[in-house]
């Protein structure tokens, strides 16, 4: 789902989870699959890093990061944010602008 706002462009994705490894679990670090079927491939992606990501809590508590990087080959992308995100994070969507 694309939204358009006074030309700026905002796209809509989905937190799958933190950035893990066996023993650890970096809570800043979030993994986001882009809710639009042309990024779903790891070229199609590169045009998003650097782009913003903001999600906002049930508080309305606004806390934004920043597409790093892609993360495998089916177009999930990696954001580094700020300050850790609460575990109720997953599953929830964030803005991409």
């Amino acid at each position: 789902m694309v939204l358009i706002f006074i030309g700026e462009m905002i796209m809509q994705g989905k937190i799958l989870n933190f950035r893990r490894g066996k023993n650890t679990q970096h809570t800043d670090h979030i993994l986001i699959e882009i809710n639009d079927e042309k990024y779903r491939t790891k070229e199609s992606v590169a045009p998003l890093f650097g782009k913003k990501v903001t999600y906002t809590t049930v508080g309305n508590k606004i806390m934004s990061g920043k597409i790093v990087a892609a993360h495998g080959n089916k177009g999930v992308v990696r954001a580094i944010f700020e300050k850790s995100l609460p575990g109720e994070s997953i599953g929830q969507t964030v803005e991409i602008k």
